[in-house]
């Protein structure tokens, strides 16, 4: 993987390339982000990333993601499917929702992309719907309830 990522960088010397171990990344990323701008790294250290990086915003359940390559792209909540609420109406849907809004921008329907963003930071910013891990008590069907309200009404 290193060695790979050496002759890539080496191809293209207007990159600034550097390596880092992962814990030392990590603790940059805690300090101050803004000092990275891409990752390249294997899955299981890319896993373990997204989640600090996943606290650094609000937690797993407002974490959206996307795989952007040459021929196709794909769009997921960082969480997965929570497989230990599942079917229970406790899901915060807010990190599916927004990784559905990074597809619809990336197939060039943002206007579509901006009503469910903006219905959807309403929702959260007003505090009245949220789900418990955002410190409220409501079900995942009425949060998403109160951002399909304001999509109708927008």
């Amino acid at each position: 993987f290193l060695q790979c990522c050496q002759e890539v960088a080496e191809q293209h010397p207007e990159i600034k390339y550097d390596e880092m171990y992962l814990d030392t990344v990590c603790l940059k990323m805690v300090q101050d982000p803004s000092h990275f701008d891409v990752l390249v790294m294997p899955n299981l250290y890319g896993d373990i990333l997204s989640d600090l990086c996943a606290g650094l915003v609000g937690g797993l359940g407002v974490t959206p993601s996307g795989n952007i390559g040459e021929e196709g792209a794909i769009f997921e909540s960082v969480h997965g499917t929570a497989p230990d609420i599942a079917g229970q109406d406790k899901a915060n849907p807010t990190a599916l929702l927004l990784s559905s809004i990074m597809m619809l921008r990336y197939m060039g329907f943002t206007s579509h992309a901006d009503k469910i963003e903006n219905a959807c930071f309403d929702t959260i910013r007003e505090g009245k719907v949220r789900t418990a891990d955002l410190g409220g008590t409501a079900k995942c069907s009425q949060f998403t309830e109160e951002i399909c309200l304001k999509i109708q009404n927008s």
